[in-house]
């Protein structure tokens, strides 16, 4: 995950979120946009985002004729956003209005950053801004778009990508996913609990994991996960192993690496580490600055171990992610190590 955006908009005031809105959008990942970036956060204290739509005309027709959506800004409202979210929407095989992409060309060619959920995508490749970059869309659509835009490149099993400065989500829900992961990078890891929470949503789940299960559901669902998982969690400050998890799993290593496969797409111990990780940003964030501490209360052992892994799973060192995201009072409690 990398961290290259900033929590405050260009001008010094909140970031600023524009969606733009067209003809025939869903309105599903609309609302997860809302919910995440546009709703206020009283339970934080203060708000995250200034969060604006907009759409090429007065009058916006939504996917299928469900509504008419009126009252928001024009398109101008792009070239003052820090993020701007581009539109969606099922008819894939009919171009972008070319207000439309202008407007995100422009917002593309000034640094914004840019975010495509589910069909998404083909706005961005339209727009031309995705040629020679890491992008995914929706099953569905993927060897649609693969035809279409074959100097993008596609991953079409993952939930989302971040590609610095242009993010793409793969299906509706993936978009939660998406809109959580960039709260957790311009807020860190606290904050974008605090907004799952309210969601009642996975605080993380990481883009790498598949879109969909390709086996059956069973008919008596006697296999999951989540007991174990609740179990493990509780306990990332202790020696944990693979071996250890599918003994409380009383099933083999084997057979729990098959179930994560299925259940989670990731291994036990990339799932394990990045729960540490995770763990590991929390305890920063709330005031311990002690590195080898950190190590230690996240079940990631060494201080060297702890730099290594949060670099990779956050682009940041340790001190690097303080300075970001550490409390701004020296007085906020500590979590235990079930974070």
């Amino acid at each position: 995950m990398t961290q290259e955006s900033s929590q405050a908009g260009s001008g010094g005031g909140p970031h600023r979120v524009v969606v733009i809105v067209d003809e025939n959008s869903n309105p599903f990942e609309l609302g997860c946009a809302t919910e995440v970036f546009g709703l206020r956060r009283p339970e934080i204290g203060r708000d995250l985002y200034d969060f604006r739509l907009c759409a090429a005309e007065p009058r916006t027709l939504m996917r299928d004729g469900f509504f008419t959506l009126t009252g928001v800004a024009g398109l101008e409202a792009v070239d003052a956003a820090d993020t701007v979210i581009v539109p969606n929407r099922p008819d894939v095989e009919v171009p972008r209005r070319p207000a439309v992409l202008g407007a995100v060309r422009r917002a593309h060619e000034r640094g914004a950053r840019l975010v495509g959920f589910c069909s998404g995508a083909f706005t961005l490749a339209e727009a031309g801004v995705l040629d020679g970059r890491r992008a995914t869309a929706h099953w569905q659509w993927a060897d649609a778009f693969r035809e279409r835009f074959p100097a993008v490149r596609l991953e079409e099993d993952v939930l989302f990508v971040d590609d610095g400065d242009v993010l793409t989500a793969a299906g509706s829900a993936a978009a939660l996913d998406l809109g959580l992961h960039i709260v957790r990078r311009d807020h860190g890891a606290e904050i974008a609990n605090a907004v799952s929470r309210r969601l009642v949503f996975a605080a993380h789940r990481d883009g790498g994991q598949r879109q969909f299960v390709e086996r059956p559901v069973p008919d008596i669902p006697d296999e999951s996960l989540a007991p174990v998982l609740a179990w493990a969690q509780e306990r990332l400050d202790a020696p944990l192993t693979v071996a250890g998890l599918a003994a409380r799993a009383a099933v083999s290593p084997a057979t729990l690496h098959r179930r994560f496969r299925a259940q989670l797409g990731t291994t036990p111990l990339a799932w394990l580490t990045a729960e540490r990780v995770a763990l590991a940003c929390r305890l920063i964030e709330r005031g311990e600055s002690r590195v080898d501490v950190v190590a230690r209360r996240s079940g990631l052992g060494t201080a060297a171990n702890l730099r290594t892994l949060m670099r990779r799973e956050t682009g940041l060192t340790p001190s690097q992610y303080r300075h970001r995201f550490g409390p701004a009072l020296k007085d906020r409690p500590e979590p235990s190590a079930r974070g």
